[in-house]
């Protein structure tokens, strides 16, 4: 199902809004980490590192697997597929755009 334009938006900058973020994604593109293997990788401090996992579940980019006292994290792919169709749309409808303008 293809995300409206402010969903896509609002995803996006979720995902590329702050370099951690980004930089976390990146790593769970190689491998499930739990929260103190992505501790290690960025040498960020945990609260900073839930708070950015926190928004990337919000934004459905993200889901959990609890394994035994650790939680594990990975990417949605079909949630990836979903923005990148979206923003594959947006930028068909930028494209069209340019060739458009409001008069004042």
């Amino acid at each position: 199902m293809l995300m409206s334009g402010d969903a896509v938006a609002a995803t996006a900058v979720a995902l590329f809004g702050d370099p951690l973020r980004a930089r976390i994604v990146h790593l769970l593109t190689a491998e499930q980490m739990c929260t103190c293997h992505l501790i290690a990788e960025t040498g960020a401090r945990q609260t900073t590192i839930s708070h950015h996992l926190r928004l990337l579940r919000e934004a459905g980019l993200v889901e959990t697997e609890p394994r035994g006292r650790f939680t594990y994290y990975r990417l949605r792919p079909e949630a990836l597929a979903d923005l990148a169709a979206g923003l594959g749309d947006l930028a068909r409808r930028a494209e069209q755009a340019n060739a458009s303008y409001r008069p004042c």
